[in-house]
């Protein structure tokens, strides 16, 4: 029998209809929810949410796991958007790295890549790869950018105030703040991980019916279940450490302090209590909204975004959207748009591109302030995001998202 939902905003495609339908209907299925972005994905659509009883499912994860957002407030002045953008510019064009094959000539390090990756035969021979590209932001609508924190109220938005360097408690006045705002995920290995257990689970299954072929689960106790698990939890790590590097890095190449800190998974799965008992929560393209806890869901390039603090609403998983979502495929923007247009839509609104495919146009989105309306009961907004200078891969690489 297939379990109820619960469904924010009716701006959704009927293909992301249809695989909730399916992800319902699952055996291992005990809850879900489908958040105002929400658009087709592969298994559970992006921006869906489903708890399962002690099973889990590697395509309602995600291919980039751990697709994560962070962002940094500098103790920089807002002039240096105008005043300073060649610097700024700078920053991003030296200290980062995009693409598919995107890496360091020289590799990086941090401390997760001095941890166990031997935990899977994936993440085993992904060693190197990860090692080269740590530090790098990957391809599809993975971005770095700066732009303007506004704050109505002081607020203080450490979500991790007891890493090590950081003065926790630190709140910021109301007013403009200049801020680093960064996404992306585990990159190469991840989308390795991805897909050699995505393919697993589905030989595990063959008689699974055509509907939920990409939602094919491992008990989460089985040995294939723990392997993956294992996997997915150091691919959560990786993605952090991509982000903290590439926040490290501007941050020094700009010689700036770092004042406030918000980061948050969105492609992840979750051991958490639900009705009174553990079930296993898959939040694929849909940010964790728990009461009182802050996320970021972030902007098109020429829309806002937003720091949210979580509401904790039972019926949404504790989950919100992870951003506008699209409304029309990258097949659709790119025989849609021109790369004129977008720069032109861009530069009215005052952001400088640096680089992106127009796949990533931010008319091909829906309109981000009918999101944040739709899920209006499950966060509350703590801050706007402006973006001002963005950088993107250039479009010709796949996407990793």
């Amino acid at each position: 029998m297939a379990i109820p939902y619960h469904q924010w905003g009716d701006d959704i495609e009927s293909g992301a209809l249809a695989q909730m339908e399916s992800a319902r209907r699952l055996p291992v299925a005990v809850a879900a929810a489908l958040m105002p972005d929400a658009h087709q994905g592969y298994g559970l659509p992006i921006g869906g949410v489903l708890a399962t009883d002690g099973a889990v499912i590697p395509y309602a994860v995600g291919m980039d796991i751990a697709c994560r957002m962070k962002m940094t407030v500098l103790d920089l002045p807002v002039s240096s958007l105008a005043g300073e953008a060649d610097r700024l510019r700078n920053a991003l064009l030296n200290e980062t790295v995009f693409g598919v094959g995107g890496r360091f000539k020289k590799p990086l390090d941090h401390p997760v890549m001095h941890e166990d990756w031997t935990v899977s035969p994936i993440t085993r021979s992904g060693y190197d790869t990860a090692r080269r590209q740590l530090g790098t932001s990957g391809s599809g609508n993975h971005f770095v950018e700066f732009g303007v924190l506004r704050l109505d109220r002081p607020a203080t938005l450490w979500s991790n105030p007891d890493a090590p360097g950081r003065r926790a408690g630190t709140e910021l006045p109301a007013g403009d703040h200049l801020a680093l705002l960064s996404h992306s995920g585990s990159r190469g290995v991840g989308g390795q991980v991805a897909t050699h257990y995505s393919k697993l689970a589905a030989r595990l299954r063959p008689d699974l019916p055509r509907e939920h072929a990409n939602l094919a689960w491992f008990p989460v106790d089985s040995p294939e279940g723990l392997e993956y698990w294992q996997a997915m939890e150091l691919m959560g790590r990786y993605a952090a450490a991509n982000h903290a590097l590439i926040h490290r890095r501007i941050a020094r190449h700009l010689g700036a302090e770092v004042l406030a800190d918000v980061e948050n998974h969105h492609n992840f799965a979750w051991k958490e209590i639900h009705f009174g008992r553990e079930v296993v929560v898959h939040r694929k393209g849909a940010t964790p909204a728990q009461a009182g806890v802050l996320g970021i869901i972030p902007d098109s390039m020429g829309t806002p975004g937003y720091v949210v603090r979580g509401r904790g609403v039972a019926e949404s998983l504790n989950s919100a959207s992870h951003g506008a979502g699209r409304r029309m495929s990258r097949k659709a923007a790119k025989e849609s748009f021109t790369a004129r247009q977008m720069k032109d839509f861009l530069a009215e609104r005052g952001v400088t591109l640096l680089s992106a495919g127009v796949d990533e146009a931010p008319m091909a989105y829906k309109d981000i302030n009918a999101v944040m309306s739709a899920q209006s009961d499950l966060v509350d907004t703590v801050a706007t995001f402006l973006p001002k200078i963005v950088r993107m891969a250039d479009g010709r690489d796949r996407p990793e998202d």
